[in-house]
């Protein structure tokens, strides 16, 4: 029904399962979204690949010291703390899981976001009590679709509102192809019946990239990066596979079982295509923006960029 009150009971509960129940597969980086591996090998550690997409998420949008930065549904605030100590942003996240609020407080207090510490900022507030304020760059990775088709267009139409006219908008979304198969929709029963409740607007790129633009957003770049996910995912199992005593004994068998099924299965799905993964870039439609802000902003070689820039420190 997605209101604010059956969100919370699906969506909060879930996240709420317990910060050291997701540590033992998220690992260190507690990013709980696709990281980008920059070798074909994939053999970089999933922090480093972490690490990479925050840093690929920030150069996209072009984050800079003083941007009013807002992440809806920003998890353990690591991205938050990420873009204020490294880019110099006023990083306001918001999150409905207070344990994830708990965390991300806790990370700040202890000194993670650096310089940045005064400048991260994470609440527990749902994302339609956002306050009516600008914002120079607005995130959202993974969150949109819980949301759900019901309340899709209105999340854009918000989005926008809350958006300066000469801001950026970067959404992280998965969706099912639309070539339908009949393990595909298995798949997404399970998903929403175990692991992400009422997330139903996980739905194909094409109607994503429609909605933002009857919102009135001019989409500027599309990027799958479902290979990088599958990756990711596997990275998640093989961490989870190690902790399994410690999960069992604390979770039970049961819950260890569903999340085991949920993690294998979902490396073969994002093999096969069934799912995938997109980073967005959008601005909004008008006459007046300046679109020269693009001009040599070659967004295929962010990752040839980002090794170069490694290797020359």
């Amino acid at each position: 029904m997605h209101t604010k009150l059956y969100d919370y009971e699906d969506v909060s509960t879930t996240y709420n399962l317990g910060n050291d129940f997701y540590h033992s597969f998220l690992g260190d980086s507690m990013v709980y979204t696709s990281g980008i591996y920059s070798d074909t090998e994939g053999s970089e550690p999933l922090e480093v690949a972490q690490e990479n997409k925050m840093d690929i998420v920030a150069k996209k949008i072009n984050m800079k010291p003083g941007d009013k930065h807002l992440d809806i549904g920003c998890g353990w605030g690591t991205f938050v703390i990420h873009c204020a100590k490294n880019y110099g942003t006023d990083s306001f996240g918001i999150t409905i899981a207070k344990e994830q609020v708990e965390y991300a407080l806790d990370s700040i207090k202890k000194g993670k976001a650096g310089e940045g510490t005064g400048r991260a900022k994470i609440q527990l507030m749902d994302y339609r009590e956002i306050p009516e304020e600008k914002y120079d760059k607005i995130t959202c990775l993974e969150m949109a679709e819980h949301v759900g088709v019901k309340n899709f267009q209105k999340f854009m139409r918000q989005v926008k509102g809350l958006l300066k006219d000469d801001g950026l908008f970067y959404l992280q979304i998965c969706g099912l192809r639309p070539t339908w198969h009949f393990e595909d929709f298995v798949w997404g029963l399970f998903m929403a019946r175990y692991i992400f409740p009422a997330a139903d607007a996980s739905c194909p790129v094409s109607w994503v990239t429609t909605q933002l633009e009857q919102a009135g957003f001019e989409v500027h770049s599309v990027e799958n990066v479902s290979v990088h996910y599958t990756k990711t995912i596997l990275d998640w199992y093989y961490n989870w596979l190690k902790n399994e005593k410690v999960m069992v004994e604390k979770y039970k068998t049961r819950m260890y079982r569903i999340w085991l099924i949920f993690l294998a299965w979902s490396v073969l799905i994002g093999e096969q295509g069934t799912s995938q993964c997109y980073q967005i870039v959008s601005n909004k439609n008008l006459n007046e923006y300046d679109r020269t802000v693009w001009r040599g902003n070659d967004l295929a070689n962010y990752i040839h960029k980002l090794l170069e820039s490694k290797r020359t420190k």
